[in-house]
């Protein structure tokens, strides 16, 4: 028996869905019950009342958001060395730091932290939706972590006063989008619609038809009437885009932009972690309870 064929065998025998994100490895995505970002599949997983298990092809922030939402069930990921180097940049402490240096001002958290992070922020926002959650708070003035550059983006679009925390937060993969690389697709390609993810640095950014987080850029790519499009983010996300739209034609914006934590997750590791139910998610409840809190402010800001 393939191994895909044992994996939706297991699913089905112990109750159990695969969330997979748009980074994850093409093979992957073909046989997850979700593909998306990150709190796209944590909400998934919220409405799937019959699921006791939870394997989520990811990176360890993500899993955790998982299981803070989704307490009932057991949260599995296959590799537990599958973290982002971005959510390990903010710590507690760094945090703490922030709120005493400016003890009125709200703090927003990009998803992408730890769960202890999390627990100390009054709200979290995604990619997609970090501008619309800064815009409905009550403040001219907000600390915002761990990315610098979506923390810029945000404070472009708002007019407001978006405090980077730490200063210095990245993403190692969007760091290694420049613009030249894109200059030198877009003279090769005059037709093509670059699409660049907020991650990426100010002048990429500058340089888009379309800046957006990787949900965003899959429905852009579908709407448009474009054929061709240059895509600045993670090369996960290409496998969908391609399968989405066949008529199209998709170009990464640097060849060698790939996740490594993203890709640690392979279908063997899949396998065995459904099999076994090895590397279970746990998040403290003291802090799974904070963190719980600043996610669904999230949703409901977003709901409005």
């Amino acid at each position: 028996m393939e191994l895909t064929d044992k994996i939706i065998k297991l699913k089905k025998e112990k109750k159990a869905i695969l969330l997979a994100h748009n980074y994850q490895r093409p093979e992957i995505q073909e046989i997850a019950d979700y593909v998306g970002d990150s709190i796209e599949l944590s909400r998934k997983a919220v409405n799937e009342k019959e699921a006791e298990i939870i394997v989520f092809s990811a990176v360890d922030f993500m899993a955790e958001s998982a299981a803070i939402l989704n307490p009932e069930k057991k949260v599995l990921l296959p590799s537990p060395g599958a973290r982002c180097p971005m959510a390990q940049m903010l710590t507690v402490d760094e945090i703490k730091k922030w709120k005493a240096l400016y003890p009125l001002v709200p703090v927003v958290l990009y998803v992408n932290t730890l769960a202890a992070a999390k627990a100390y922020c009054d709200v979290c926002c995604t990619s997609a939706n970090a501008v619309e959650i800064i815009e409905a708070l009550n403040a001219e003035t907000v600390l915002f972590g761990p990315d610098h550059n979506l923390a810029e983006y945000a404070q472009e679009k708002t007019g407001k006063t978006v405090l980077p925390i730490p200063e210095w937060g990245f993403c190692p993969t969007h760091l290694l989008f420049q613009p030249e690389d894109a200059q030198a697709l877009k003279t090769q390609h005059p037709e093509a619609v670059l699409m660049v993810h907020p991650e990426c640095n100010a002048e990429m950014r500058r340089m888009a038809d379309f800046v957006g987080s990787t949900s965003q850029m899959c429905r852009y790519a579908k709407e448009s009437s474009a054929k061709k499009f240059i895509v600045a983010t993670e090369e996960g996300l290409l496998h969908r885009l391609r399968k989405e739209n066949p008529g199209k034609e998709f170009i990464l914006a640097y060849e060698d932009a790939v996740c490594p934590n993203m890709k640690l997750n392979t279908l063997e590791r899949i396998y065995l972690a459904l099999k076994e139910e090895k590397h279970v998610v746990t998040v403290p409840e003291p802090v799974a309870r904070q963190a719980r809190k600043a996610l669904e402010k999230m949703f409901e800001l977003t709901a409005k």
